[in-house]
């Protein structure tokens, strides 16, 4: 049975990877979960210089999904190289690193230092976080600052380019034709939609940022149709991603054209639910008498 998919020049022996800002850095689940049974690692993003994040409270539960403020708290680039990267070197974990600098400059910076470092298989480029002032979410929001950051990194490295998408925008297809054409090798979406909640006793905003990321099993749905809409319009892979809890889950994604899966929240209260959802895939395609899995991919009937 071949389960192998390709994301640019990236190989992945199975579809399933975990998101970013989901996962730390690899090193925290190593007792939770099996390596093997997942393709890749996508870290929490990385900035130039450290980054303390926002106030807490961070996290906050909502109905099938939660909120999170986190603020991209992280050690900076070179610390990462430093401090983190050897992990993926020793385990043999393919690594993806999520970059969300703040300019188009500091993110071609980090992905210069990223580019000479061997254990770096792929760069995700996060143009869609909604948890912070500046960057992130600015740049997926405006066709003209997409196009600007992808080609600008895009210059910077030679490595796998995906571009992270925001649904917080009027049109994630015409963004996701600018991050193609602006030399993006692979498509990841849905990042979080921004929310809000509120103490009715404080009359306050709950979280310490005031707002924050809403994902889950909430936004399924919604998720599902933007990777429909993408695929069907981008000659390039589709990472899908919003609300996968179950390998159930995880092949809607596939067959509405996804060439791989990430799971995240999912992880906070089921640490193994990536490698789980692998293997459901392999019994899914077993069950089904299917022997590759491209021929699920894109499967959809309508």
């Amino acid at each position: 049975m071949k389960t192998e998919v390709k994301i640019g020049s990236i190989v992945l022996r199975r579809p399933v990877m975990v998101a970013s800002g989901t996962f730390g850095y690899g090193e925290e689940y190593l007792d939770l979960l099996d390596y093997s049974e997942i393709g890749a690692i996508v870290t929490k993003g990385i900035t130039l210089k450290p980054k303390e994040g926002n106030p807490p409270p961070r996290v906050v539960e909502t109905a099938a999904g939660m909120l999170n403020s986190i603020g991209l708290q992280n050690p900076g680039a070179e610390a990462f190289v430093r401090e983190k990267l050897p992990f993926f070197r020793e385990h043999r974990i393919s690594c993806i690193v999520n970059v969300a600098g703040s300019s188009v400059e500091e993110n071609v910076e980090i992905v210069r230092i990223l580019d000479a470092e061997e254990n770096v298989a792929g760069i995700e480029l996060n143009v869609s976080c909604p948890n912070v002032k500046k960057g992130g979410m600015a740049f997926g929001k405006s066709a003209e600052l997409l196009r600007e950051v992808v080609s600008e990194v895009r210059k910077a490295t030679r490595k796998t380019l995906i571009t992270k998408l925001s649904p917080n925008v009027t049109d994630i297809v015409e963004m996701a034709r600018v991050a193609e054409a602006a030399g993006s090798d692979a498509l990841s979406l849905i990042n979080t939609f921004a929310g809000l909640a509120v103490d009715i006793e404080t009359r306050k905003p709950i979280l310490g940022g005031v707002t924050g990321g809403l994902s889950g099993p909430a936004i399924k749905p919604v998720a599902l149709r933007m990777v429909w809409e993408v695929c069907k319009n981008v000659k390039v892979p589709v990472i899908g991603m919003g609300g996968i809890a179950t390998a159930g889950d995880a092949i809607e994604f596939l067959i509405t054209g996804a060439t791989a899966v990430a799971v995240g929240t999912a992880t906070f209260y089921h640490p193994n639910a990536a490698a789980a959802i692998s293997d459901g895939i392999v019994e899914y395609m077993e069950a089904h008498e299917i022997d590759d899995i491209a021929d699920l991919i894109g499967s959809l009937e309508s």
